[in-house]
């Protein structure tokens, strides 16, 4: 068992006991905020872009969590702090903050403390998911188009970041019914790109990076920080509407997320993408990305695959 902790409604309870109720809302709705922030060399990045999204997806649902922002950093913080010891020096780390409006108001009388919103805050080592990935980063991903679109914006507001995302489980398995490994594009209902499952797109086409228009998508923390990047190298970026035509048409695609920064896509509906590999724009963005961040984070990777067995058999064994 983990000796690992949580911050559990005002309290840092052991991993296994952190449990949500089955009358919470999270569960009867997906009426849940959530976030995921990744450390590099152990240190959050970009948490406080991360948090202020929380708190516009909190808004948006009309939660009030009983923490100011200023709070919720510094439980954050300390809830890093207090797991950090339950592994190795170079253990980078997901910190995940899920808060819903809590119970239902009609189960009250099963809460004798009452009724108050549900927030938690955990920690998990990253070698899971990126040992996992590392291979990726050699090989790309084939992307997809699903028959699930993704919601317009005036049904579900995609850039509130919520558990109610049963969209993307279609998605996904749609993808994997396509072949082993593929990636989900959804378009949005004018069928234009949206977005991937808890990802988004980059095209490169005649040297410049072209990102789908926020309209209808999560707009990532690590999609600004390419975009950031982008500029800095002074390599032109521009937000708009992209279709199957322009994807297939285009040098390079790739897709950024908060775990794996960036990975390069060899294929797109089946058709190979440039010469297969990664293109020159994508290898200026990830080595600009490794400079941000302070690690080379593709090797990381490949320690952490090297050593996942390991690790998971001694986490299978007890306590580190």
């Amino acid at each position: 068992m983990s000796s690992r902790v949580v911050y559990f409604n005002g309290r840092f309870v052991p991993e296994a006991e952190a449990r949500v109720s089955i009358f919470d809302s999270a569960l009867m709705y997906g009426d849940m905020a959530f976030e995921m922030t990744r450390t590099y060399n152990r240190r959050p990045f970009k948490l406080r872009e991360h948090l202020d999204r929380l708190y516009a997806s909190l808004r948006l649902l009309e939660i009030d969590c009983g923490l100011t922002i200023d709070e919720m950093e510094r439980i954050t913080l300390e809830t890093l702090e207090r797991n950090r010891p339950t592994e190795s020096a170079d253990m980078d780390w997901q910190i995940m903050h899920d808060v819903s409006r809590g119970p239902l108001d009609v189960y009250r009388t099963a809460f004798a403390e009452g009724i108050r919103p549900t927030v938690s805050i955990n920690c998990w080592p990253l070698i899971t998911h990126m040992g996992g990935f590392a291979p990726k980063y050699a090989s790309g991903v084939h992307l997809v188009i699903p028959a699930q679109q993704a919601l317009p914006a005036h049904l579900v507001d995609a850039k509130a970041k919520t558990r109610s995302r049963l969209q993307y489980q279609m998605a996904l398995l749609q993808a994997a019914r396509m072949g082993a490994g593929r990636w989900p594009v959804l378009l949005d209902p004018d069928g234009f790109l949206a977005e991937g499952p808890g990802w988004n797109i980059f095209l490169v086409t005649n040297g410049e990076l072209l990102t789908p228009e926020p309209r209808n998508i999560l707009l990532g923390v690590s999609r600004a920080t390419t975009i950031e990047l982008a500029r800095e190298l002074d390599i032109p970026v521009r937000e708009t509407n992209l279709g199957r035509y322009e994807a297939l048409q285009a040098d390079e695609i790739f897709c950024t997320a908060t775990t794996y920064a960036l990975v390069h896509a060899t294929t797109f509906e089946g058709q190979m993408i440039g010469h297969g590999g990664p293109g020159p724009i994508f290898q200026r963005l990830l080595e600009a990305w490794k400079n941000r961040v302070g690690i080379d984070f593709v090797a990381q990777a490949g320690h952490y695959a090297e050593h996942l067995p390991a690790w998971e058999e001694a986490q299978a064994n007890g306590p580190n």
